[in-house]
């Protein structure tokens, strides 16, 4: 049998607690650091933080995090922002779909119309710049209403589908669905940062 402190030295997943800690710790470091920065050329490296140390890496600090928390909104946008650029035409489809449902979230998000793959790539990387350089509530709220307009975009788009491939459509649905309490968490996170709760 081992002793505890045998048992302590053996490699293993990291304490929960200590995992949230260095969730949040990180966190709090690059968005504060950033703001208080203010080089462009650090917001943009944090932009491509993922492309540049890997979705993995990323997952790794933030994926487990309440999306009531700064690491757990950061993960969501970045999260977001990487659909976005491996996918921008899928995107700017579903965005041109959502569009005439949901106007208001359409000006909200800040995408020009008519809208492309390099215009969908264009606000995924405003959005995570605002958390860096601007008011990161907005920030957030751009993202929620991004979300939003891609939800309906992708409800109309499995209807379409519905008549071909009745399973691909009620996955489809289900990512809708997803996006709405994607936009529903960033809307809450946004909130949280103006009554400076957000940790």
């Amino acid at each position: 049998m081992l002793g505890p402190r045998e048992a302590d030295e053996i490699p293993g997943e990291l304490d929960p607690a200590l995992r949230g800690e260095i969730a949040h710790t990180t966190a709090a470091a690059i968005v504060h650091r950033a703001r208080a920065s203010e080089d462009p050329e650090v917001v943009e490296r944090l932009v491509r933080l993922v492309e540049d140390e890997g979705l993995d890496v990323v997952a790794g600090l933030w994926a487990d995090s309440s999306a009531d928390t700064l690491p757990g909104a950061l993960w969501r946008l970045y999260v977001l922002r990487e659909w976005v650029r491996r996918d921008p035409a899928t995107i700017a489809e579903r965005f041109r779909l959502g569009v005439a449902a949901v106007p208001v979230h359409e000006v909200v998000a800040g995408v020009v119309t008519p809208t492309g793959p390099d215009d969908v790539r264009d606000v995924a990387d405003a959005v995570l710049s605002g958390v860096f350089a601007g008011d990161l509530a907005v920030a957030l709220e751009r993202g929620a209403a991004f979300c939003r307009v891609l939800a309906v975009g992708a409800a109309f788009d499995a209807d379409y589908v519905d008549v071909v491939d009745a399973g691909h459509a009620t996955q489809m649905t289900r990512g809708a669905a997803s996006l709405v309490r994607t936009a529903e968490e960033l809307e809450h996170a946004a909130n949280l940062w103006r009554a400076h709760r957000l940790d």
